[in-house]
């Protein structure tokens, strides 16, 4: 196999006249470069340089192969310029995962007005509350709520701060009330949430230094974050969800809060990927504006 750096030997001595100003001229000692050469002329199977004790000229060969060696060299050339110039642009295909409620309702209408300002992206969007291997899987990045258990991956803050609330349709509480303390939740309906086949069912709240940590019951439980929405919404019981899933129906009077002068579970959110390598210009524009507009969203 023809190796690159002994093209750039060969046409190095082929410019400079002789093998030594060739090594000089890429920091190498005499040996390797005359190495490199011999390397090359035996993989080809011929003499590309007539050597003496005084000069160096191409032979017929080496004139007709040196033609082929610069343009291999200007290709590799021109194919790190090309990827250097593409770190710098934001443009190509992004392979994103989103959670299920979140990126319906919140996110999908920002990663189009990304589009329209940078028409050169290319979204390929996974939708699911699921946990994906980021190592294993197509997808490059993905937003995701809470810390990584893996600490090998990257976790930039989307959200630092952002809480679960514990909310309801008003017509629910006209019927059974709002719960005054964690412990009245046993005497209500609980919409559950299921991950990666772990049911949700311990809701913590904290008031100054003390946690009250509640099993919660109730009819309906879901993998699906949307659906567990969906059923507050209609009125079939208390959901336990990110303040930044439900906020646009609580402004919108859909859903109403319950505990409040309890604060909710931490939910923070994230924009995770294996490595950094994966944070491209596209990935950081991206990553900063959402992260812009989710805090003028909570504001």
């Amino acid at each position: 196999m023809i190796r690159l750096e002994d093209l750039v030997i060969f046409i190095s001595a082929a410019d400079n006249g002789s093998l030594s100003a060739a090594a000089r001229a890429l920091d190498l000692t005499p040996a390797v470069a005359s190495a490199g050469l011999k390397r090359l002329e035996t993989e080809l199977g011929t003499r590309l340089l007539a050597r003496s004790t005084r000069s160096l000229r191409l032979t017929p060969d080496g004139e007709r192969y040196l033609e082929y060696a610069r343009g291999v060299m200007e290709q590799v050339e021109a194919g790190q310029n090309a990827v250097a110039h593409g770190r710098k642009m934001i443009g190509g295909t992004v392979s994103l995962s989103i959670p299920s409620d979140l990126g319906r309702n919140v996110l999908a209408p920002w990663l189009d007005d990304f589009q329209a300002q940078h028409p050169a992206v290319s979204f390929q969007v996974h939708i699911g509350d699921h946990v994906t291997d980021m190592f294993r899987s197509p997808v490059a990045v993905a937003v995701r709520y809470g810390v990584p258990e893996d600490s090998s991956l990257v976790a930039l803050p989307l959200a630092p701060e952002n809480r679960r609330v514990l909310c309801a349709a008003p017509g629910y509480f006209a019927r059974h009330g709002k719960p005054a303390t964690p412990a009245d939740l046993t005497r209500h309906n609980c919409l559950r949430f299921a991950l990666s086949d772990t049911l949700h069912d311990r809701w913590t709240f904290h008031r100054g230094d003390d946690a009250s940590v509640v099993n919660v019951h109730g009819n309906r439980s879901s993998d699906d974050g949307e659906l567990v929405r969906r059923w507050a919404v209609a009125g079939h019981g208390l959901a336990y969800k990110s303040r930044l899933d439900v906020l646009a129906d609580i402004k919108a009077g859909r859903l109403e809060t319950a505990l409040d002068a309890f604060q909710g579970e931490g939910a923070p959110l994230h924009l995770v990927c294996a490595h950094r390598s994966m944070l491209s210009p596209t990935v950081n524009a991206l990553r900063d504006v959402l992260r812009d507009r989710i805090a003028a969203f909570l504001a």
